[in-house]
């Protein structure tokens, strides 16, 4: 920038202890290093580097303005290169924050496919049960497993919806009756997901017939791994996303219950700070993220190369 153009001659100048050899390093004459530093030394009403016939040395107010905007001007270049590689659409390093239980069970197999396809993009992965603020946390893209997107300050990217259901674990009705309804379910043997530790509401719909519970208050979590370890051992019933249970479902430790009622799925986004485009590399790793849901069908995880 112009601005800095004489601060970059005066440091120059400092580092060469010699307007010719600055003038040489910078392609410039020595004439116009001698105005630049004329010009800064007239703006600052200071005098900045002494001059002999044999070298340029700094003044101790001229050593004070190079120690002082030497770090700001290595720091604006520094910013310029980081700028620059993230204007590429291969190369550079790219911050994502996802959710604890779907990341454990996708990001390493995605992680690693899009390492073959992209060697030079270095990822920062944050995981966190916890509903990141994109716009307060340090992270180019957070993926998010949530009911639909209503924050306007921000943009996203729906890329497949996640099926949840109501489990329990077949021993839970040794001793209670298996619920045939929302109706006949005992509120306090449910466990609630819930990121602000309240009770979770579970709303369910049979056609027309709209039903909403409140889940038991007993035990809250923001992990669906928990939760679920918890239902397995026959502790309660819990409403999950299917991709946490799906083995369970499979060995018979557990079992959907309700059937004829669904619960509306939630949806697995990508959510973006209010860029007005896409920079190259965000759009590079969203593309990739599409293509592999749609390659391994969804979040059925079984398929999912780990």
């Amino acid at each position: 920038m112009d601005e800095l153009r004489p601060i970059r001659v005066f440091l120059e100048v400092a580092d060469q202890s010699s307007f010719v050899a600055a003038a040489r390093r910078l392609q410039m004459t020595p004439a116009s290093v001698t105005r630049i530093i004329a010009k800064l030394e007239a703006d600052l009403g200071q005098q900045l580097l002494v001059r002999t016939t044999r070298q340029v040395s700094l003044t101790s107010a001229g050593a004070i303005v190079a120690s002082r905007y030497r770090p700001l001007v290595e720091e604006f270049d520094r910013a310029g290169r980081d700028l620059g590689r993230a204007g590429l659409a291969d190369r550079g390093e790219l911050k994502i924050n996802a959710p604890m239980s779907m990341g454990l069970r996708l990001l390493p197999g995605l992680v690693s496919g899009f390492r073959l396809a992209y060697p030079n993009i270095a990822l920062n992965v944050q995981m966190t049960d916890a509903l990141v603020d994109i716009l307060e946390e340090p992270c180019d893209l957070s993926i998010r497993i949530s009911g639909p997107p209503s924050d306007k300050s921000t943009i996203w990217r729906k890329i497949c919806e996640v099926p949840r259901h109501v489990i329990a674990a077949p021993s839970l009705f040794d001793r209670t009756v298996r619920p045939a309804s929302p109706d006949e379910i005992n509120p306090e043997i449910c466990l609630s997901y819930s990121a602000s530790g309240t009770a979770e509401k579970w709303q369910f719909r049979n056609g027309s017939a709209r039903r909403t519970i409140t889940a038991g208050s007993g035990v809250v979590s923001n992990n669906g791994d928990f939760l679920y370890a918890l239902v397995r051992s026959g502790n309660g019933l819990a409403l999950l996303p299917d991709f946490i249970f799906a083995p369970g479902l499979q060995e018979g430790t557990v079992e959907c219950l309700l059937e004829g009622w669904q619960v509306l799925p939630l949806w697995l986004t990508l959510f973006y700070p209010p860029y007005e485009q896409l920079p190259p590399l965000v759009a590079t790793f969203s593309d990739f993220f599409e293509a592999y849901m749609r390659d391994i069908d969804g979040l059925d995880f079984s398929t999912a190369p780990f």
